[in-house]
């Protein structure tokens, strides 16, 4: 009798293999899609740092020094017996006082400019001193004009012992405007000492301005610097900037470009005498005022 044994059919054959080829495809799929996508967000989400346009920050306009000035009218400073060796405290023995200016100075902005100005103001020696100086133009306006030097009575003597400016050529000293009346400048486009003078080795430009308004004046932007402002007096200003000055005709004007095109030096020494007051306006005297305590500039005048 034969005997059977019965086999189990062999199961069929399962998917297991093709699952875990899908599972790991999809896997392998959504691993790189999640590295993709993670490598998006970290990018979105990295903090980009904006761009900066904030300006720099502005001068430092403390005030570390104060000087005064009185100014005053000499009606007798054209009288005919006056010869080239005198000056203004002969000639004008008969001034009218005008009133005090005091001046604050940003020495932290130019501290050589203010240095030299304030040298300027408390020497004891007229000679090279503002004191006894004329106020030579006064620009209708805009600004007047003072501490030229020459050899004419009320102009400067050559001063001594001042240091070599070398802030006229650093782009940070021009960093104030023009903007508002009664601020100091050195002058530099508008300063008008004769070429003769300037070429001296030992040149040391003093000569200033003061804007009277009530206007700004942005022509003298970025050309002359900005060193202090009036803390009193203003009104002192408005009185000298209310002087009538010499203005030429326009027809005389137009001849006198036409004659310095062709090089005549009458023509620059003509243009010398225009916007001069036509009262004599001098520093009659000038000082320093001690400050105990160094402080903020004043606020804008009007």
């Amino acid at each position: 009798m034969a005997c059977y044994v019965t086999v189990p059919p062999s199961p069929p054959p399962t998917l297991s293999h093709h699952r875990h080829h899908q599972n790991l495809t999809h896997r392998t799929h959504l691993n790189r899609r999640s590295v993709l996508l993670s490598t998006s967000l970290s990018i979105a989400t990295t903090t980009i740092p904006p761009f900066s346009s904030a300006s720099p920050a502005p001068p430092d306009t403390t005030i570390t020094d104060r000087v005064f000035m009185d100014f005053s009218l000499c009606p007798t400073y054209l009288r005919p017996d006056r010869t080239v060796s005198d000056d203004l405290s002969t000639l004008c023995t008969e001034s009218l006082l005008l009133g005090r200016i005091v001046l604050g100075l940003y020495g932290h902005v130019v501290p050589l400019t203010v240095s030299n100005f304030k040298s300027m103001c408390i020497t004891s020696n007229g000679s090279s001193s503002y004191k006894g100086t004329l106020v030579h133009k006064v620009f209708p306006g805009q600004f007047l004009l003072a501490g030229r030097q020459g050899d004419k009575p009320g102009e400067v003597r050559r001063p001594s012992g001042l240091s070599r400016n070398t802030e006229t050529v650093e782009s940070k000293a021009f960093s104030l405007n023009h903007s508002r009346p009664g601020l100091l400048s050195l002058c530099l486009s508008e300063n008008d000492d004769d070429d003769q003078i300037k070429l001296d080795p030992d040149y040391r430009n003093v000569e200033f301005l003061i804007t009277t308004g009530p206007r700004p004046c942005p022509q003298l932007d970025f050309k002359n610097i900005v060193f202090g402002a009036v803390l009193e007096g203003l009104d002192v200003v408005t009185a000298i900037a209310s002087i009538p000055t010499y203005r030429p005709a326009e027809r005389i004007r137009q001849l006198n470009d036409l004659a310095g095109f062709f090089g005549d030096e009458r023509a620059q020494n003509a243009r010398a005498t225009w916007n001069r007051p036509l009262k004599t306006v001098y520093i009659s005297d000038c000082g320093e005022l001690k400050v105990t305590k160094p402080s903020l500039s004043p606020p804008s005048l009007p």
